[in-house]
């Protein structure tokens, strides 16, 4: 038994006009995505990094690199918050700001061969737990299913509530909209 099915009846008795079968569904979707999240903080743990900083890593890599402003955007984030980042970032060696702008805001950074390393590093390390996890349940007619399923839900959501959010955002910026 998971611990939705153990929680389930004390929640409905509290809300007997909700449907049972969707509470259900929303909660399992959120603690997966909470779990998995504890995967990626493990992960950057023992790389003595934030999970915070290994998105920001990730955002900055994936767009070969990018300016503060635009990683702010990306993340949902204050200008403060991502000068602290790319301040830890710096510091640790996984990323240079390239010259030439007046306003940081405007300076490029990039990822240095460092941090090139540990991003694929991790992220090597959390695929791969995060199959065997998944491997571990499902074969591949039974994940093609749920992915198929998913992704409907997914599609409709979006529909009617505009796309979520690209990158997974640790903290009080995942609730901004």
């Amino acid at each position: 038994m998971d611990s939705v099915a153990r929680d389930i009846g004390t929640w409905m008795a509290q809300m007997p006009a909700a449907d049972r079968d969707v509470e259900e569904l929303r909660q399992r979707v959120g603690r997966l995505s909470r779990l998995f999240d504890r995967v990626l903080d493990q992960i950057a743990a023992a790389r003595e990094i934030s999970r915070a900083d290994w998105t920001a890593l990730s955002v900055i890599i994936r767009g070969d690199g990018c300016t503060p402003t635009e990683l702010a955007r990306e993340l949902g984030l204050t200008s403060g918050t991502v000068s602290t980042r790319i301040k830890r970032l710096t510091e640790a060696g996984l990323i240079t700001g390239e010259g030439g702008a007046a306003d940081a805001r405007s300076r490029p950074v990039r990822a240095t061969s460092a941090g090139h390393e540990l991003w694929a590093s991790a992220t090597a390390d959390r695929t791969r737990r995060e199959t065997a996890l998944v491997r571990a349940i499902f074969d591949d007619d039974g994940l093609a299913e749920i992915n198929t399923r998913l992704a409907v839900l997914l599609a409709a959501l979006e529909h009617d509530l505009g796309s979520g959010p690209r990158h997974d955002v640790p903290g009080e910026a995942a609730s901004r909209p």
